[in-house]
């Protein structure tokens, strides 16, 4: 067989990775680049050319001559869509891609979902539109809502998702009166907005065969969550967990084989790549929209799944020769992620001839470069999609965790990346993965009510004057004047540790925030080695001063065998004063409609961490990596943030009677703490709408498949401490503590208890 010499057009992130996998080829003898840029230049076999324009066709022609070229390969649409195709057919030269004809198809919209309406391919309802005023009259008639297509090539960013009319109408003026898309705008599609999930699915095609990639995902938005303006993408994920091969049948009988007869049959047969974009709707696949040409980055996704032995030269040979169905295409069995890393400012203005550095990536990741170029031996950005990330493995989440260790070996000025690659597939799975609970983590609340319950005699059988030996609340009193120590005040005790968050400190090496923990889980509730230990107590000592209260003893005890290494444990009590009139919590005031206020946790505080640990494992989250929930500091620096100290906050408002009851929110979360400081005929009503879920209890919830009911039995989920105020006096509560720093909110009211329930969280809907 004659050896393959490759002519491939163009400069970005899919002419890399083709090249990098045509390269692979034992029939590619050579492979020049036109323009090519910074990766392509590294890649065996490929020399890049920029004497001749990429849009030159008859310069390109000419090259191909001169260096025996056999393929043609153009990578984006454009030269496509200009015929490219045809010079080299007139030339004698095979041309791996669609005639200027069937790249219509991608080069007008209009053609494309006409061409769906003819041969009865699904699609959403559209009308086409070549005036500005019918568009517009158009618009205020339908009653659904819409997409707005540029019909013409806008580089990928042609496609508007209006979230309003008026904003559909804003987009009408910015596409056909204001130009934002030139020419590409002179007609435009207005189609039904489908619901769903979408997908892509790559396809090689003779004309008559068809060979599909996996099908893949893709990231249009430039920022997470899929907020902001459309880009060409900024990332990509295969195979999806949504496409079975059920489905992957259906869409080839009933979109792919439908779409590749019309077109013979029309006398306009389709050789090259087929890009189809699709929306998985509850009526089933829907076809969006069809590319001529790889996808970007679909491709440098895809290429990678396929077998070190399939040979993409052949199959493009293949396909310009009418005998794709003799070819095999082998994928191996793994998955696939792809990070885009852009310039700062794409989609709009961003900065070029940044110099960049690119590490040493991890095994099995690549790194494909799109805007960049070399300049006397300096690696500099050139465009808004500069580099991007991908690796392969067993499953997707390590491809993804890959992908963006490949991204931590990447430095330039003011690169900016999304940072929830494979995100809907994630969401997804997450409705079959195991739903954690603290339970499941070792911590039964139900176990530990029914032992409070148990041993309540017990105690009780040691009540004396002045100490009425009742357990449950926050802390325990000895009335001393009853006692008979006349006109004495009533001490009040408290006893409590930090529990499973001390093996964060231990595994961070970070021991003052727990000492502060400490202190703050004990004055709450009222209202090692040697250098451990010292870091320990200052912390406990900074945290008394925030308190206001003094740090009067302490007892250790070295005990081998017990604790291994640097092991340690820790408990506390507090002892407070107080006169009888400012004893709380005033059961006997409270009535119906008294109303609930929040005061805001500092994250986590100081309880269920043996189930954030149970996540943290189960995700193969270290102390040491990025906390996910925020990018600024480590997961065990973040865990670490101690407890909220809301003492002083709150004497100014109980010295002044203003308050009824407080509930320090810890283990056991608002259903089980609120209940302890209420009489047995009320019930707290909370409304969690009423504050915002912080980004530490969203990701866990997410990553641990946790229920919104279980999320509000063990975590404190954004407030640290619940006050019952009467409605007179609401205003001045919220008043002062917020002069104290304190951020509150009123999230409820008390209401009849009609059941067992002493909290009832409203509207838990709004952390799914």
């Amino acid at each position: 067989m004659e050896p393959i010499r490759i002519l491939l057009v163009g400069n970005g992130g899919r002419e890399h990775a083709l090249a990098w996998k045509l390269s692979q080829s034992p029939r590619v003898e050579l492979i020049i680049a036109v323009p090519g840029n910074g990766g392509t230049s590294t890649c065996p076999k490929v020399t890049n050319i920029d004497s001749v324009k990429a849009d030159h066709y008859p310069g390109l022609v000419a090259l191909a001559q001169s260096h025996s070229i056999n393929l043609v390969i153009p990578g984006p649409e454009a030269p496509l869509v200009d015929g490219i195709e045809g010079y080299f057919r007139a030339a004698g030269i095979r041309c791996y891609g669609p005639s200027k004809l069937a790249a219509r198809m991608e080069g007008s919209k209009t053609f494309s979902k006409d061409f769906m309406k003819k041969y009865n391919i699904p699609t959403a309802a559209y009308e086409n539109f070549s005036h500005y005023d019918s568009a517009r009259k158009y618009i205020d008639t339908v009653d659904h809502n819409v997409v707005i297509k540029a019909s013409g090539l806008a580089a990928g960013k042609g496609v508007i998702i209006p979230a309003s009319k008026e904003e559909a109408q804003q987009a009408l003026k910015d596409i056909m009166l204001d130009r934002e898309f030139g020419a590409a705008g002179d007609e435009i599609v207005i189609e039904e907005f489908l619901e769903g999930d979408e997908l892509s699915i790559l396809s090689f095609s003779d004309g008559y065969t068809i060979r599909s990639l996996p099908p893949a995902q893709d990231h249009k938005r430039i920022f997470d969550g899929d907020r902001g303006p459309n880009t060409g993408g900024m990332g990509c994920y295969a195979p999806t967990n949504i496409a079975n091969q059920k489905l992957i049948e259906e869409i080839e009988r009933t979109i792919l084989q439908p779409t590749i007869d019309g077109m013979r049959r029309d006398r306009v047969p389709f050789v090259g790549t087929l890009f189809t974009g699709l929306m998985i709707t509850k009526g089933g696949p829907k076809c969006l929209e069809y590319n001529v040409r790889f996808g970007d980055p679909e491709t440098q996704t895809l290429l990678p799944l396929m077998s070190e032995d399939t040979d993409l030269a052949e199959i493009m040979i293949a396909c310009t020769e009418g005998w794709l169905d003799a070819v095999s295409i082998k994928i191996e069995s793994k998955c696939s992620a792809t990070v885009v890393v852009a310039a700062g400012g794409y989609p709009g203005s961003y900065a070029k001839g940044n110099p960049i550095e690119v590490g040493n990536p991890p095994f099995e990741t690549n790194m494909f470069h799109a805007g960049t170029v070399v300049k006397e031996g300096n690696l500099l950005t050139s465009g808004g999609r500069v580099i991007a990330a991908q690796s392969t493995a067993d499953t997707l989440e390590d491809a993804v965790k890959k992908a963006y260790l490949g991204v931590d070996s990447i430095k330039f000025d003011n690169m900016f990346y999304r940072k929830d690659i494979a995100h809907r597939a994630f969401e997804a799975d997450a409705a079959t993965r195991e739903a954690l609970t603290y339970a499941s983590a070792g911590v039964n609340i139900d176990v530990g009510n029914e032992f409070v319950e148990r041993i309540k005699k017990a105690v009780a059988s040691t009540r004396r004057l002045g100490a009425d030996a009742e357990i449950g609340g926050f802390g325990g009193e000895v009335d001393l004047d009853t006692a008979g120590y006349i006109n004495s005040p009533v001490m009040v005790g408290a006893i409590d540790g930090v529990g499973t968050k001390l093996m964060i400190a231990q595994a961070m090496k970070k021991h003052d925030t727990v000492g502060i923990d400490l202190v703050a889980m004990n004055v709450n509730d009222l209202q090692l080695n040697l250098e451990n230990a010292a870091a320990f107590v200052e912390g406990v000592a900074a945290a008394c001063i925030d308190a206001n209260c003094a740090l009067v003893g302490g007892e250790t005890a070295e005990m081998p065998g017990m604790y291994q290494r640097d092991d340690y444990d820790a408990a506390g009590a507090a002892i407070g004063v107080m006169t009888r009139e400012l004893r709380l919590p005033q059961k006997n005031l409270m009535v119906e409609g008294d109303l609930l206020i929040g005061l805001a946790s500092n994250g986590v505080h100081s309880n269920g961490f043996s189930l954030v640990r149970r996540v943290l494992d189960r995700e193969g989250l270290s102390y040491t990596d990025p906390a996910p929930w925020d990018n600024s500091t480590t997961t065990g620096l973040s865990l670490l943030t101690p407890t909220r100290i809301y003492v002083r906050s709150l004497l100014k408002v109980t010295n002044k009677g203003l308050i009824k009851g407080l509930s320090h929110i810890t283990g056991g979360g608002l259903t089980e703490n609120i209940p302890r400081m209420l009489p047995s005929h009320l019930a707290a009503e909370v409304d969690v709408t009423k504050w915002q879920l912080p980004g530490v209890f969203k990701w866990l919830k997410q990553a641990g498949n946790i229920t919104s009911v279980e999320m509000g039995r063990t975590f404190n989920t954004g407030i640290g401490m619940v006050a019952v105020v009467n409605n007179a006096n609401v205003e001045q509560v919220i008043t002062e503590l917020e002069g104290s720093g304190e951020t509150v909110s009123v999230i409820g009211r008390l209401v009849h208890r009609s059941m067992d329930d002493g909290c009832i969280l409203l509207n838990l809907e709004s952390w799914d």
